[in-house]
């Protein structure tokens, strides 16, 4: 199957980029190209793309207005081009919430512009393949902001299991003990690994925590420096829990998401009764720094048994091999559905490996993280010895 693009950007230079990085590449065709956002309105439906790269700053229609109008008629994938910026982040992140898919950052201080061409390549084109495939667009393009919503009742015994042909059957409801199989203890922390669709995803989630919270949640979502920081601050303007980007040394306290920083592993350590974050240049891991695994796997060190662990949208497998680990430490895995998710990659991996105790539509993860985390603070603490 060939994947029609259509690459929008005022700039000739850029659009001559983007044309150059994809072109030879036996999947993918330029269909079209625009100069701004009004124009690529009045050619999708002649050209009928199935992926849209989209620039921000742009004559007469932005991106982000863009794409708010494409998403009243489409549902295509649109990838955002990006700078590596404060506002570069601020915008991207609007553009996001507006139902843009995931985004690519232009390149910088690279060199020359076969090196520019490279570079884009590299980012684009997994991101390409990886959308381009859903005709139609993913699922969740273009939904409105969902409200924060109250737990779900548990799931009544022997209720219907959803799974994956050929696998083991799966829970499918936001029961609070999860599936057959799946640890009942307390639970003393919530880990989360996302990556593509995973900001809109993430914020869908937090906003059924309550600011009281029992336990901390640490994440790691594919992100540049810079995004972090500006995604961490507006999820913590936006929602009852208190979200922070993680710095080193921070003692982790019920109520508080960590996001990993940008191209920083995020790690904790246990010190006397707490436990604490330490951020990591160790080398990337499934070429993301930060990597789900590396958390995954410190998450283990410090929690064990008691730890949820949840994998949302993602290209990929990162999360995989950390849930694993978790699996063996007696902890409980939940992974988002195939359905809505904009990229089943990384949370397919789990499933596919069998190490999901449950499987849940995203708009079921939420409340059941909640539900299940209040159903266990009854249970005596599990302590892990090292």
């Amino acid at each position: 199957m060939t994947i029609a693009v259509m690459v929008v950007d005022d700039s000739v230079v850029v659009r001559r980029l983007i044309v150059d990085a994809l072109d030879g590449m036996p999947d993918i065709k330029v269909v079209g190209t625009a100069s701004n956002g009004r124009l690529a309105q009045a050619k999708i439906d002649q050209l009928k793309p199935d992926v849209i790269t989209m620039d921000i700053e742009m004559p007469e229609m932005n991106g982000i207005e863009a794409v708010r109008e494409l998403r009243k008629r489409h549902k295509t994938p649109v990838i955002m081009f990006s700078t590596l910026s404060a506002a570069g982040a601020t915008a991207t992140l609007d553009a996001l919430a507006a139902g843009a898919t995931d985004y690519v950052t232009k390149p910088a201080n690279v060199g020359s512009v076969q090196a520019s061409i490279q570079a884009v390549r590299d980012q684009l084109v997994p991101k390409i393949h990886a959308l381009g495939g859903r005709r139609g667009g993913p699922p969740m393009a273009g939904r409105p902001p969902a409200r924060p919503m109250a737990p779900t009742a548990p799931a009544r015994p022997g209720a219907p299991m959803m799974g994956r042909p050929g696998l083991p059957p799966l829970a499918g409801g936001p029961a609070p003990h999860g599936g057959p199989g799946a640890p009942t203890g307390r639970i003393d922390l919530i880990a989360v690994g996302c990556s593509t669709g995973g900001p809109d995803a993430l914020a869908r989630v937090v906003q059924s925590f309550p600011g009281d919270l029992p336990v901390p949640v640490v994440v790691t979502q594919h992100m540049p420096p810079v995004f972090t920081k500006m995604f961490a601050e507006r999820l913590d303007r936006t929602n009852a829990i208190q979200v922070v980007e993680a710095t080193d040394g921070m003692t982790l306290k019920p109520g508080a998401m960590y996001i990993a920083p940008g191209d920083r592993h995020l790690v904790l350590v246990k010190r006397g009764t707490g436990v604490v974050t330490q951020l990591s240049t160790a080398p990337p891991e499934n070429s993301c720094r930060p990597a789900v695994d590396v958390m995954f796997r410190a998450v283990g060190r410090a929690y064990g048994g008691s730890t949820l662990a949840v994998i949302l949208t993602g290209m990929g497998q990162d999360g995989r091999n950390g849930c694993q680990e978790l699996r063996a430490a007696g902890a409980e895995i939940v992974a988002q559905d195939e359905a809505t998710s904009v990229v089943w990659g990384m949370p397919g991996a789990v499933v596919t490996a069998n190490l999901a105790h449950t499987v849940l539509p995203l708009d079921q993860i939420g409340p059941y993280l909640t539900s299940r985390v209040n159903a266990g603070r009854t249970a005596r603490p599990k302590v892990v010895t090292r």
